[in-house]
């Protein structure tokens, strides 16, 4: 099932390439309901894009003209690039809401000029979005906390509560705010304890400014101590291997937020990789696509000869059993 945000852009292409859509129609080429056409059409509408409707069992629906969005002063190409970006952010949830993104970018299309409505509309119909991951998403107000404590340089009293759902309160001085592409993260220093830390964004509670500033003294590269941080999650079990590649060309195959890597004479690299058990160390492994030697523990050795033994046995014949 394709998220709600893609299929009311799904729902504005199909408005854009018609006169006029019935209900039903709409309903088939979406392969949804009519009750979830009319509650889309209704969203839209709430949303400040102008839809029209006639009555009837015979009536239809049509895009109305904007009457709330001004003329944007921007060429073909830079509006084709907005358009893109609040797209991917409506998508993907990197605001943790995608409602803002979302309303931006309907109320964008409504003023684009067709040839570049027509771009997006391409788009729509021949990219497909992964599902979101699992997990809470950060609050948009939190997003905009953070930022502007980062950009103030204002001790901030944090409120935040741990992976195992315990609440602490402490003084931290803001750096930056690190997206992985998954996860928003927080970089801070710790004024009592007067370390450099990371809190994952979405377990936030509250943000309280100070008023205070600082002026922060050498501080770390944000996103390695981000990728460090990730890297550096407790496992039950770890796994030693040599890849047959530099150390450049291993951290694009494993990246820094899984693995720790030692480069090992100029054509190899030393990595070590952690997991819940050796099933699923096997199955990263296998999934890197390349050759690669396990150095320890023998238990992820063994059951990747198992592994690789039975796909061997079960297409070693040419012909299918």
């Amino acid at each position: 099932m394709i998220s709600t945000s893609a299929r009311l852009l799904r729902l504005v292409s199909l408005l854009s390439t018609r006169p006029t859509w019935t209900c039903r129609e709409l309903a088939e080429r979406m392969a949804v309901t009519d009750r979830t056409v009319r509650r889309d059409i209704a969203r839209l509408r709430e949303l400040g894009y102008g839809i029209e409707s006639d009555p009837g069992p015979w009536g239809g629906y049509r895009l109305g003209g904007g009457t709330r969005v001004p003329p944007l002063i921007l060429d073909d190409e830079e509006a084709f690039a907005v358009a893109v970006a609040l797209r991917e952010a409506a998508l993907s949830g990197v605001l943790g809401s995608d409602q803002a993104a979302l309303s931006a970018l309907l109320k964008l299309r409504q003023v684009l000029p067709p040839r570049i409505a027509g771009r997006l509309g391409e788009m729509d119909a021949t990219f497909v979005h992964t599902p979101r991951p699992e997990g809470s998403q950060i609050s948009p107000g939190v997003l905009r906390e953070l930022a502007a404590v980062c950009r103030r340089g204002e001790i901030t009293r944090l409120s935040y509560r741990d992976h195992a759902g315990k609440d602490t309160v402490r003084d931290v001085a803001p750096y930056r705010l690190v997206h992985t592409g998954r996860r928003w993260y927080f970089v801070a220093q710790d004024i009592a304890r007067e370390q450099w830390r990371t809190f994952r964004a979405d377990r936030v509670v509250q943000v309280q400014p100070t008023g205070r500033t600082v002026e922060l003294v050498d501080p770390p590269d944000p996103a390695l101590l981000v990728s460090r941080s990730i890297a550096g999650v407790v496992y039950p079990l770890y796994v030693t291997v040599r890849l047959a590649h530099p150390m450049d060309q291993a951290l694009q195959l494993v990246p820094p937020t899984i693995g720790t890597h030692h480069p090992d004479g100029p054509d190899t690299t030393i990595v070590e990789i952690g997991g819940n058990d050796a099933d699923q160390l096997v199955t990263y492994l296998l999934s890197l696509g390349t050759r690669l030697r396990v150095l320890s523990p023998d238990s992820v050795r063994e059951a990747l000869l198992r592994r690789t033994r039975h796909l061997f046995e079960d297409n070693r014949d040419s012909q299918p059993r």
